[in-house]
């Protein structure tokens, strides 16, 4: 193209995790001689945001109170925040679209991607192409927000319709790309792959600065919302059953609509005076550097970036083989271990394991920055570089598969 490609990323806001910081990532490292990077929120808002270079973040004035969205996925479906999203979020992503004009739109999730849909479909010939970028179980997301099963069906009907009428579906692992693929009966030829960038350098820097106070003892350390996917219960109940992770204190990162629930659960085990919930907290690495083991109990996942972070870091990690992306990330027994999700037995049996072996934990230790090296985000800002240019090209080259 005779003029530089331009790109908006849209999002809800820059509150949640993975697939806001890879959009942060993207707006401040893409090249600008290549690709004009823009972001559009419906909420300026998020601790994300003083991340972003504010001379490219978008975000309509109109109804940003009431597109406020904090908390579990459910209180999306609320009949106040269900009109406000119909009525205001599509004209505020028209307006975005219209006033920038990008060659190419890229959704963040499956609520914005929905409501991208609408507005893409409206615009006819004017549409820029439109990559839906999903970072999550979809089906699993679906049935932790709706108790309804025919509410559930409706929204996975939708969803289902949504990513097939998209230019590309984009996933950020090989195992969502195949399940997906499956799932809703995606056309192969659109689909590809970019795993989460990881600033391996910025990570690695800021493990070694300074935590605003530590635990008494040495610690086991997780990071993560604290909702149902992340199984911070798992991980409570394992650590209680555990005579070697009980040696250790139990720090959990994180903000959630569960604090309470699992406050509540660690006093029950008798094991409140050992585990700390600090929050979320900016510096996340420097935390993980220090631990002597970091854990992720999730259920399902999409790609975890923060396990990649941890391998930088050199923390010794240990995972679940949950739908999708841990496996993608640990290797089983080199740069790290991997036990079936929900299983309290397994993650307990792993944990003693793991803290009676400190020559394998060593080895996980010294194989765990190499591995994250490959997921750098040089390497994979290039492949969304290609990406957008295939796109606004018409999608008619191959894209770089990470």
């Amino acid at each position: 193209m005779a003029e530089r490609v331009r790109v908006m990323l849209l999002l809800s806001s820059l509150h949640g995790g993975g697939a806001e910081r890879v959009a942060v990532h993207l707006l401040n490292r893409c090249d600008p001689a290549v690709v004009d990077v823009r972001m559009g929120l419906l909420r300026k808002a998020g601790p994300f945001l003083k991340d972003a270079d504010p001379r490219r973040v978008h975000a309509s004035r109109v109804g940003q109170d009431l597109l406020a969205f904090e908390g579990h996925n459910s209180s999306f479906y609320r009949p106040d925040k269900l009109v406000a999203g119909a009525v205001l979020a599509p004209a505020n992503i028209s307006r975005l679209i219209r006033d920038h004009r990008p060659h190419v739109v890229m959704s963040f999730l499956k609520g914005m991607s929905v409501l991208t849909y609408f507005v893409v479909k409206g615009m006819g010939r004017t549409a820029p192409r439109w990559i839906a970028r999903e970072g999550n179980n979809t089906d699993a997301v679906i049935d932790d927000e709706l108790s309804n099963p025919a509410g559930r069906a409706l929204i996975k009907s939708l969803t289902r319709r949504v990513y097939r009428a998209a230019d590309c579906f984009l996933a950020n692992s090989h195992e969502m790309a195949r399940g997906l693929t499956s799932a809703l009966a995606l056309d192969p030829g659109r689909v590809r792959v970019i795993q989460n960038p990881i600033d391996v350098a910025n990570v690695q820097a800021r493990a070694a600065e300074p935590i605003p106070w530590s635990p008494l003892r040495p610690f086991i350390v997780t990071a993560g919302r604290l909702e149902y996917q992340k199984g911070h219960d798992v991980l409570l109940k394992a650590y209680a059953a555990s005579e070697e992770a009980r040696k250790f204190d139990l720090v959990i990162l994180g903000r959630g609509s569960l604090e309470d629930e699992l406050k509540q659960l660690a006093a029950e085990l008798g094991i409140a005076d050992k585990v700390s919930f600090p929050g979320f907290v900016t510096n996340p690495w420097a935390w993980i550097s220090r631990a002597r083991l970091f854990v992720l109990p999730s259920r399902w996942e999409g790609f975890p970036s923060i396990v990649a972070e941890a391998l930088a870091c050199g923390a010794p990690a240990l995972v679940t083989a949950c739908d999708f992306g841990p496996r993608e990330v640990v290797e089983h027994g080199h740069s790290g271990w991997v036990v079936p999700p929900d299983d309290v037995a397994a993650f307990t049996h792993a944990m003693d394991q793991l803290l009676l072996q400190p020559d394998l934990t060593r080895r996980f230790s010294n194989e765990g920055p190499p591995r994250a090296a490959g997921f750098d985000i040089a390497r994979m800002v290039e492949s969304y570089t290609e990406l957008f240019l295939e796109q606004a090209a018409g999608g008619q080259t191959q894209a770089l598969r990470a």
